[in-house]
Parts: structure tokens; sequence; C-alpha cells
């Protein structure tokens, strides 16, 4: 991603490679990114710089069926599938980390830890187990269109542009070609196989809602939740009931941000996620040598 990262490969079950970058000292408290579903691991690209400069250690990956990661040969996209890939991705690490995850990337922390990873902390960035469907839908909708792929980068900056209206349109339409891929037709396309939707989100959520019941049961593992103010996918009601089950919960509100808080309000989203990380990891690192 940078000249500050390496880039490395992760096997993960049924076949599945994970491309990632990792960076920092290999001794380093370490934080590691999951984007949410339709992004890669570029999404991150700034958030990366911020947390490196902090002297974290960082590892950015893209989910499986995403970016320059394998699409399963089966469809193997449910939750569990990509806990495993989380466990493969961490599996080496010999220090705290804390796992901070967008959307898709936020459920599969759960899911993770429901099954057994143990991160110092978890934030959660614009996702509770019980979202928004309005939201949700709107969410489907934009990944399920244009299946017919894109004329021009810029024709899918304009796609983009009316998905999120609030957020300025980029000064150059070519950095969107990391989230695209040219077809055999010469049209460009999403870079995530449309397999991943075949799910279906209520579906999904059932499976968050019921792992979530352990995230609430370990009081030693701290949470954050980063929520957009403006977003469409974490209500007021969502939040009362996370904060109902996890009465632990801390909560950042950022200003200015819709759902893809990190994209919206970069700044505002590092200095939250740097502090927060810095403090858990640092009792992490306590609680391993006491």
């Amino acid at each position: 991603m940078t000249g500050r990262t390496q880039l490395r490969t992760f096997p993960s079950s049924g076949g599945v490679e994970l491309v990632g970058d990792q960076g920092g000292p290999a001794d380093a408290p370490c934080v590691v990114l999951l984007h949410g579903g339709g992004q890669t691991r570029h999404s991150w690209s700034r958030a990366v710089d911020r947390l490196l400069d902090a002297d974290l250690q960082v590892i950015n990956f893209d989910a499986r069926g995403h970016g320059d990661s394998a699409w399963s040969p089966d469809g193997a996209y449910a939750l569990s599938d990509r806990s495993r890939d989380l466990a493969a991705v961490t599996k080496d690490l010999r220090v705290p980390f804390v796992l901070v995850g967008a959307s898709l990337g936020g459920a599969t922390a759960i899911q993770a830890v429901h099954d057994g990873l143990r991160p110092a902390g978890v934030v959660l960035v614009d996702i509770v187990p019980e979202p928004d469907p309005r939201g949700i839908e709107r969410i489907v909708g934009f990944m399920q269109g244009h299946g017919e792929g894109f004329a021009t980068v810029e024709a899918a900056t304009a796609a983009v542009a009316a998905y999120n209206p609030q957020r300025p349109r980029p000064a150059d339409a070519g950095g969107l070609m990391k989230n695209l891929r040219p077809g055999a037709d010469g049209r460009l396309y999403w870079h995530w196989d449309p397999r991943i939707l075949e799910t279906s989100p209520a579906a999904h959520h059932r499976v968050v809602q019921q792992a979530a019941e352990t995230l609430a049961s370990l009081p030693d593992v701290p949470v954050l939740l980063v929520r957009g103010l403006s977003s469409d996918v974490v209500s007021e009601a969502g939040v009362a009931a996370f904060r109902r089950q996890v009465p632990r919960l801390e909560i950042l509100d950022v200003q200015g941000a819709g759902h893809m808080v990190a994209g919206d309000r970069n700044d505002a989203f590092n200095a939250g996620v740097i502090a927060f990380a810095k403090r858990v990891l640092a009792a992490g690192a306590v609680t391993r040598t006491a």
C-alpha cells in the first residue's frame, strides 16, 4: 500500500488466500483493520499512515471475495468463514491487538470474538447488532445495482456520488480504480464477488445478534462504537439496544459523517480510534507481562 508496509498473503480456509499490508515494528501492539462490504483495504489508507505514526503495528487486509484477496470457489461468505479468515490473519501475532471493523468488518469482529478470538479491544465502525433496515436496504441496493458495469471510471464515480452525495467528489477519479476490475468486455466492474450478497441481510443480522451475546459476556474486552451522526444504518434505537446488551460500550459520535465514517471525517475518526487503541493496548501489554 505504501513504502511503510509490506505486502502479505494469509492462507485461509477453503483454499482462499487473503492479501493484505502489514507495517510497524513486529513487537509493537497491533491494530487489525477490517473494511466494509463492497470496499477494499484501500479505504483505510489514511488511517494506516496515522496508526503507523502513532508507533502501532498495523495489519490491513482485503476480505475474502474483495480486492486482491481470492474469491471463494464455492461461495463461502458466511460470517463464520470470515471469522476463520481473521483467525488466520492474527494467528502469528504475539502482541496485544485491537480489531477495527467497519460495517461487515465489524460484524466479522463480533463473530470472531464469539468463535474464541480474544483481542485487547474492539472498535465497531457504524455497525450495531440491530441496524436500521432502511439503511441496510440502501447499501444492498447500491451493491446489487450496476451489474452491467461501467463504461468509464467517471461513471463509477458518479454512482458513488449518488449514493453518498454529502461527500465531496475526489479531484482524481482514478483513485476509485482500486475498487474496480476490468471485465473481458472492456467495462469496469466492482472488485468484489457478487455472491457475497446471496445471504439475506436479515439472516446475517440474526447471526450477529447471537454472536454479540458472547461479546457482552466478556467485560475485559473494551468495545468502542464509532457512529456517524448522519448515518442511516445506526439509529438511536440501535445504539440504545446495544448499550443495554453491552453496558460498558463506549461511543464516539462523529459529526458530519455518514455510514462511511473514516472516509467522511478521517481526522476525527483517526484521533478517536488511536486514543482508544493506545489505551486498551497499553492495558493489554501490562496484563500480558503481569
